[in-house]
């Protein structure tokens, strides 16, 4: 198998020079968005080099690539989704790219026979309002967009930088915009992280805007800025702190409740029966990170095993690995569980069983 293949997009039509799947050219038939692609001064294949150990050399508006073959069709795969956002209108950054990476390696997965024939296209779950289209970035985000899709509750939970809030408010704003639902409610235990802010001045609204701001950040990644505000003042965006949820029913409504791992076990299910007709609600927050008093368990930890095989109920974990902000981050989260593993011990209970960490929370 020696020689080089010429791939032609935007149609993926292919034209085999020969069949080394070693070594192959892609060419993209428009030279604005090929050179977007790969990114000033190449930077967009420089990644893709270090993250496939591959060798991307651009040569106008296609780009030779050689190396393993399962690393150069991954790197395939990954070209071809990003082009196919480009020509739809989107752009591609850094972290796109790293994205499509994560993505077409878990292609391979999907795969239940191996083979060297052409993948077909990535296909990723998204997320779109008027104002952003969000792509998911790794298979638990996938799964995850999905699940909030299809399910009316949906647990998304795991470490920080895993895109768990943010998702659920870019679900929350498409349901919105879509008439699917009437309103969006944001809420969020009101628990300092390990300090005492004291007295707060102001309303209701401006005493819990700190503990929310998470949660504004994204409405107005996905709602330009006045609509947010005037949506705030028409009651369209509600932002309800926990405490006050209590005999409500909430219908016809996209329902958020981030930093779940904060509540107790009776706030958690006073929330979780708000649920009303034609509602979604959404709780995200991370176990490892509980900032409840000492002795007093975590209302998340403890759904997460009551409502386990519960119908309608769809839980998705993240990992480390997810995470999609400063690389290092996934890095710190690693460092941090292997130490949170290490130092954790099995305590006895009363009937001689023994509780997981997270029990103990």
């Amino acid at each position: 198998m020696n020689g080089q293949e010429v791939v032609t997009s935007p149609s993926r039509n292919t034209k085999p020079v020969a069949s080394d799947a070693n070594h192959f050219i892609l060419t993209f038939e428009n030279n604005r968005l090929a050179n977007e692609l790969f990114g000033q001064f190449d930077q967009n294949l420089k990644l893709l080099e270090q993250r496939l150990n591959i060798d991307a050399r651009a040569r106008g508006n296609s780009v030779a690539i050689s190396g393993d073959v399962v690393a150069t069709n991954q790197a395939r795969r990954a070209l071809d989704s990003l082009y196919a956002r480009l020509q739809s209108g989107g752009s591609v950054e850094l972290s796109d790219v790293e994205g499509a990476i994560r993505m077409a390696a878990a292609a391979d997965d999907q795969l239940t026979l191996p083979t060297l024939e052409r993948k077909s296209r990535l296909t990723m779950a998204q997320i779109s309002t008027r104002k952003k289209t969000i792509v998911a970035r790794t298979p638990t985000q996938d799964a995850y967009m999905r699940a909030l899709e299809r399910s009316e509750l949906v647990f998304g939970v795991g470490p920080a930088g895993t895109g768990k809030t943010y998702l659920a408010v870019a679900q929350a704003a498409q349901l919105l915009e879509r008439g699917a639902v009437d309103r969006i409610i944001l809420s969020r235990p009101a628990v300092e992280a390990g300090e005492r802010l004291g007295f707060l001045p102001g309303d209701m609204k401006e005493k819990v805007d700190p503990y929310l701001r998470p949660l504004y950040d994204a409405l107005y990644d996905m709602i330009p800025g006045d609509k947010v505000e005037r949506a705030i003042t028409a009651g369209v965006i509600e932002i309800a702190p926990l405490a006050f949820m209590r005999g409500r029913t909430l219908a016809n409504a996209a329902v958020i409740l981030d930093e779940a791992q904060n509540t107790t076990s009776m706030q958690m299910k006073m929330f979780l029966t708000r649920l009303g007709e034609n509602a979604r609600m959404i709780v995200t927050g991370d176990p490892s990170q509980v900032d409840l008093p000492r002795g007093v368990k975590s209302g998340l930890v403890e759904a997460l095993q009551v409502l386990k095989g519960v119908e309608g109920v769809s839980f998705v974990h993240f990992k480390d690995v997810d995470v999609v902000r400063h690389p290092l981050v996934g890095r710190i989260v690693k460092a941090y569980d292997a130490q949170y593993v290490e130092r954790a011990e099995p305590v006895a209970t009363a009937k001689g069983e023994a509780e997981s960490p997270d029990e103990q929370a």
